[in-house]
């Protein structure tokens, strides 16, 4: 993959741990941050990786990876939107509402997905992923234990984010239509509700039963 890939929020945990991974892969990364100065000084430590403030990040991209809290969500992709005619936006964003983030809570969209294509409009195409997998074990070494759904409403770009999610070291699984991106953010919430109950590390989610 030639493609420029800007991670927004790239300086948070799981930005940096997926421009790590794809800088390891040998891909094309940019890291977004609200200043230029803090998404260089995250970008040094990995190499061929370059760092700008967020809308440099997203006009210079050919794809755009959101990695952004919920709250900053809507705030973050109205910075960006001109940037983003004809490209792919990945989603990764989780509604999760402090304190209760282990108690289901989708938007009134239907999912935080249908949320940023309504925000950025029918222009730019919308896929999202990487909800379940915890940023701590992205941010490790080495394989990930753990699938990820991939959501879309046109294969191709199902297709696309699949193959960034197999550049970090994971398995991409295509979910289907964006509006099922639903079932994996609220997914979240019960995985971490498991993890307190269980005191695990980062439980995830393993579809089995198909070929691939």
């Amino acid at each position: 993959m030639q493609n420029q890939i800007a991670v927004i929020g790239g300086t948070g945990a799981l930005g940096s741990a997926l421009a790590g991974r794809w800088s390891k892969a040998g891909l094309n990364v940019i890291i977004g941050s609200r200043t230029e100065q803090r998404a260089a000084e995250v970008a040094q430590s990995m190499p061929g990786v370059s760092g700008m403030d967020n809308a440099g990040a997203a006009a210079a991209a050919d794809i755009v990876v959101l990695t952004v809290p919920f709250s900053s969500q809507e705030q973050t992709l109205e910075s960006i939107r001109g940037s983003l005619a004809g490209k792919l936006l990945i989603d990764t964003t989780v509604p999760l509402v402090p304190p209760r983030v282990a108690v289901v809570q989708l938007p009134d969209a239907g999912s935080a997905a249908v949320s940023a294509q309504q925000i950025v409009g029918d222009a730019v195409q919308v896929t999202s992923a990487f909800h379940t997998v915890a940023a701590a074990k992205l941010a490790q070494d080495g394989p990930v234990d753990g699938d990820v759904l991939v959501f879309g409403d046109k294969l191709k770009d199902r297709v696309t984010t699949i193959e960034l999610v197999e550049a970090a070291g994971l398995k991409g699984v295509h979910g289907g239509a964006l509006a099922n991106s639903a079932a994996a953010e609220a997914m979240t919430s019960v995985l971490i509700s498991i993890n307190k109950r269980y005191g695990s590390a980062g439980s995830a989610l393993r579809i089995t039963g198909i070929d691939q």
